[in-house]
């Protein structure tokens, strides 16, 4: 899989067209993956937490996955994202 770089922008102000959105609040940036590969692009976001308590150890595990199809036309050196 080819995985694009992640740039940290809050605001995208690009005359490019807007093919998706995803909420990922939650996720640190680097609990986030973008990869696109066969004319779609996957976006991976996993988040795992322990804690002791008093009864003993509590997880928390949550992920979220989506995968969308690209335009025709657009090529995959095409797509750009942010976070």
């Amino acid at each position: 899989s080819t995985q694009r770089r992640l740039n940290r922008m809050s605001d995208s102000s690009h005359d490019h067209k807007l093919l998706a959105s995803m909420d990922v609040d939650g996720f640190e940036p680097s609990e986030v993956t973008v990869m696109v590969k066969n004319g779609k692009v996957k976006v991976l976001a996993e988040h795992e937490e322990e804690h002791t308590t008093a009864r003993g150890k509590e997880y928390y595990y949550k992920n979220i996955t989506k995968e969308i199809s690209l335009p025709p036309g657009v090529s995959e050196d095409e797509v750009t994202y942010s976070l």
